[in-house]
């Protein structure tokens, strides 16, 4: 990967994480309360057929546990992405060599 296409997607991604906090006005609300809202708006005797099977004791263990969530899932794409790039590396060098 050359500097332009580092320097592009670095600066992608930090455009992505800044815009929202400077243009979204209001609360940071997740999907799941906004949904909750709408559904006793709509339907205000809604009773919901499923109860959560385990129910954070505080709303920093619920974001602990959201952080943790994500830092695996980066991990996981992070060494897939890995393999994939050191796999296509060595094919690489094994053609460099027959050649």
């Amino acid at each position: 990967m050359n500097k332009k296409t580092v320097a592009f997607l670095l600066g992608g991604a930090i455009l992505l994480s800044t815009l929202p906090l400077l243009l979204v006005k209001g609360d940071f609300e997740g999907a799941d309360a906004k949904a909750q809202a709408l559904v006793r708006e709509v339907s205000p005797n809604y009773e919901p057929w499923v109860e959560p099977v385990f129910e954070p004791p505080s709303g920093e263990v619920e974001s602990l546990l959201f952080a943790l969530q994500a830092a695996l899932g980066a991990g996981v794409m992070g060494f897939i992405l890995g393999q994939y790039r050191e796999r296509h590396r060595q094919k690489a060098a094994s053609k460099s060599q027959q050649s």
